[in-house]
């Protein structure tokens, strides 16, 4: 039987390619360190997971993004970011307040930047690995339900992602603060990144 060698030599060299694929991918752990320093999340806890708590958590967080979209732009920097919300965190408590007693409630509010724990989560098309960020966390009442994410810096909130994806707009300035390696791992274009680029290997190889 006569065999290709050719083709022989490229199976070769894919099946090393891919042992080197999976022994480049990055390591979670310290991709979502590197992720966190470069980050910060928004998250609102409801009170409990009945669906009148959970109706109120989300009124709570239209309030609050609608508040400080005002004064947070794309061109600030993280820090100038958390300067920002840390000047005007009583006012966002009022408001926060304010919603819940608006509803019929009188759960205590809290609101802070803190960093604290974040299980795999998705925003839109975007997820981020499960590890500590800082994040400015509003808590309602006995903040014993499920929450509401998204990322603050870069100012994603502010955009619509009802339909499952983030704008290339927002994705943009995603792209801006992060290398292309972090970006493609939170956007699940990692792999096709690292595929492309050993395609490009063998096409010169056997050109």
């Amino acid at each position: 039987m006569k065999v290709n060698l050719k083709l022989l030599g490229v199976s070769i060299i894919a099946g090393i390619i891919g042992c080197a694929l999976l022994g480049e991918k990055p390591d979670d752990a310290e991709m979502q360190r590197e992720l966190s320093e470069k980050l910060l999340r928004f998250h609102v806890v409801a009170n409990s997971d009945s669906d009148d708590d959970q109706t109120l958590k989300l009124k709570v967080k239209e309030a609050v993004v609608d508040y400080l979209e005002v004064y947070l732009n794309d061109t600030m920097t993280l820090e100038e970011t958390k300067n920002v919300i840390a000047a005007h965190n009583d006012e966002v408590i009022c408001l926060a307040r304010k919603v819940v007693l608006e509803n019929g409630y009188d759960y205590n509010v809290t609101a802070m930047l803190t960093s604290c724990y974040f299980p795999v989560k998705s925003y839109g098309d975007v997820t981020l690995p499960a590890g500590d960020y800082e994040a400015y966390r509003i808590t309602i009442g006995e903040a014993g339900g499920k929450n509401w994410w998204c990322i603050l810096y870069p100012p994603l909130c502010f955009v619509d992602v009802s339909y499952g994806y983030v704008p290339d707009e927002s994705k943009d300035l995603l792209h801006n603060i992060l290398d292309d390696e972090e970006y493609s791992y939170i956007t699940g274009g990692y792999e096709t990144v690292y595929r492309f680029k050993y395609l490009t290997f063998l096409n010169g190889i056997f050109e």
